[in-house]
């Protein structure tokens, strides 16, 4: 089973994209693409498993020819961390004691 959080997704939508900065109102949280991440056949990853990313750099991640796999994954990669950090950075994900 994946977790879910209609919440953390909401949250990663009103970040600028995470790998270019826009803010153009297509932003998404983009789910990994990558079986580890719980990612199957007509199954999303995992909430937790996503980026904040504008349609273009979204479609250009998911199914662009200009980037090979690798880069593919650490474009994704990199713009997950940069979202999680702006998050909580934010104050839209808080751990116990800070």
């Amino acid at each position: 089973m994946n977790w879910r959080s209609e919440k953390l997704l909401a949250a990663a939508r009103d970040l600028p994209c995470q790998r270019c900065g826009a803010s153009d109102g297509t932003v998404v949280a983009a789910h990994s693409n990558q079986l580890r991440d719980g990612k199957g056949r007509s199954i999303k990853a995992h909430d937790y498993r996503i980026a904040a990313l504008c349609y273009r750099c979204h479609m250009e991640i998911d199914q662009g020819s200009k980037m090979s796999r690798e880069e593919r994954v650490e474009a994704w990669e990199s713009a997950h961390r940069r979202t999680i950090g702006a998050l909580f950075e934010a104050g839209r994900i808080v751990c116990n004691g800070r």
